[in-house]
This record gives structure tokens, C-alpha cells and sequence, in this order.
């Protein structure tokens, strides 16, 4: 495996100098860039994005659900002309709204992420990546015919962290899977097209990385601080020494469905 420069640097770096570094970094929308160089993902097998292009040419009207800072959204070209995009949290409002209103974009904050305020069979097409859904909201604002896309980060999802700090897993994720989202969408109604499962290698090239992550992931480990995993952070920092990364996984699955006629 090749080293970068910047994880030669990291290298070279102590383990209170990578801490506290990490802890100072602000993070803001949805944008992981600090991680450039400290932090690596494989690609999923499908193309969320080229899967939203290739719909989105023919459709009138969008919602993006739970669209961060705005990121992904204002990285497509050719926007519908009915094109909104919703936010739960808080401090993202104001970025995504400054980076879409000129794009023609609609911001629409969330109060209650159980309820989307939009009129009944308002959308050709609603997208989702990797945030909350309830699943009678969405096809309620669906026309008939209309698509629902979802990538949906799954229940193994970095849990080699939890294992290695000695952290608890949330006891809920074992409920949450691809079949039984399936199942869940053919009970609503819709017409299951495409489902997609795949879990994904990811590297830890330093330990700021391993804090930054879960200082932002705040529910991969919901009691996560520097003070109360010191002892196991600075083991995984000589591990990452030794052998040049803390080996992870990240769980994806995919799902896309219609609204029938």
C-alpha cells in the first residue's frame, strides 16, 4: 500500500499532538474533507450519484432529504425547476441555505423529522442518503409513479471502533436490515425495483482521524470522549504505528422503489 505524504506526516506526529488537533477541527454541513489522506473508504458497487442523474433527467420535481450542508445536492447539474431540499439540524440550515437559494433550491428546515410539510403527491422523485425516513411521509408526498432512492448506512457499520474501545453497540441496529426494510416497503405499498447490500473496507491512517469520526458520528458511540476511552485510544494509536492503519468496515445498503400508478 502506498503512504501519502500526509500520512507520512501523521506519522511523525505524537499521540497528544493527532488528539488535540481533532478535538480543535470544526466541522460544518456534511463535509468530511479534513479526513483527506487520514481516512479511507471503498466505493460501493452501485453509483448513488449516477442513480439520481439518470432519474432526475426525467422527472419535474425533487426533494432531498436531509441534505447536510448542501453538498451533494449543489454538486448536480440541470436541478428541476420544483427542486427543495429538507435539514433536521440546526446548525446545517444556514449553510445549506446560503449554498442552494442561489441554485434555485427551496430549504425547507424540519421541526419534527416524522413529518415532511409538503402538500400530498407533491414529488416525482425523493432521495435520501443516509438520514431518517418514515416511510408513510414519503409516500404520501409521492405522485403515483413517483421514485423513492435510499442509501442507508447498515447495522455493521464501523463496529471493529466499538469492539476495539470496548464501547457498547446500540441494541437497536440489529433490527434494522435490508430485508426487512424490503419488507416494510412492500407492506406500505410501493414496488420494490432495486435493493443493493454491501460492506465496505475502510482504513484509519491516525488516531485524530479515529476522534474527529466519532466526535462528528455521534451515535456510532453515544458516550464517546477522549477522557473516558484514553487508556484504548492510545493502544489503537500504537497499533496504527505498527501496523499503519486501524482496519474498520462501513455497511451500506440500497434501495429503490415506486409509488404504483
Amino acid at each position: 500500500m502506498m503512504i501519502s505524504e500526509k500520512q507520512e506526516t501523521m506519522a511523525n506526529r505524537s499521540y497528544e499532538q493527532l488528539v488535540e488537533e481533532a478535538l480543535k477541527q470544526k466541522f460544518s454541513g456534511w463535509d468530511f474533507s479534513w479526513l483527506d489522506g487520514r481516512y479511507y473508504e471503498s466505493e460501493t458497487f452501485w453509483n448513488y450519484r449516477q442513480l439520481v442523474l439518470d432519474r432526475m433527467r426525467l422527472v419535474s420535481s425533487i426533494l432531498d432529504m436531509g441534505t447536510g450542508g448542501g453538498e451533494f445536492l449543489a454538486s448536480l447539474s440541470d436541478l428541476p425547476l420544483q427542486t427543495y431540499a429538507t435539514e433536521y439540524y440546526p446548525p446545517n440550515i444556514p449553510i445549506a441555505t446560503q449554498r442552494l437559494t442561489p441554485l434555485g433550491v427551496q430549504v425547507v428546515p424540519l421541526k419534527d423529522e416524522h413529518i415532511l410539510p409538503f402538500q400530498n403527491e407533491m414529488f416525482d422523485f425523493v432521495i435520501n442518503r443516509h438520514e431518517y425516513y418514515e416511510l408513510s411521509e414519503v409516500w404520501r408526498i409521492l405522485k403515483p409513479g413517483g421514485i423513492f432512492l435510499t442509501q442507508q448506512v447498515g447495522p455493521r457499520n464501523c463496529v471493529q471502533l466499538n469492539q476495539y474501545l470496548g464501547a457498547p453497540l446500540d441494541p437497536h441496529t440489529g433490527k434494522w436490515s435490508l430485508s426487512q426494510e424490503k419488507q416494510d416497503f412492500v407492506d406500505a405499498g410501493f414496488s420494490v425495483l432495486q435493493s443493493h447490500e454491501q460492506v465496505l473496507e475502510s482504513n484509519f491512517y491516525d488516531i485524530g482521524a479515529v476522534v474527529f469520526y466519532l466526535k462528528v458520528i455521534e451515535w456510532q458511540i453515544e458516550d464517546f470522549s477522549v477522557e473516558k476511552y484514553e487508556q484504548r485510544l492510545r493502544e489503537m494509536h500504537q497499533l496504527i504505528e505498527h501496523q499503519g492503519a486501524f482496519y474498520a468496515t462501513e455497511h451500506r445498503f440500497l434501495i429503490k422503489a415506486k409509488k404504483p400508478l
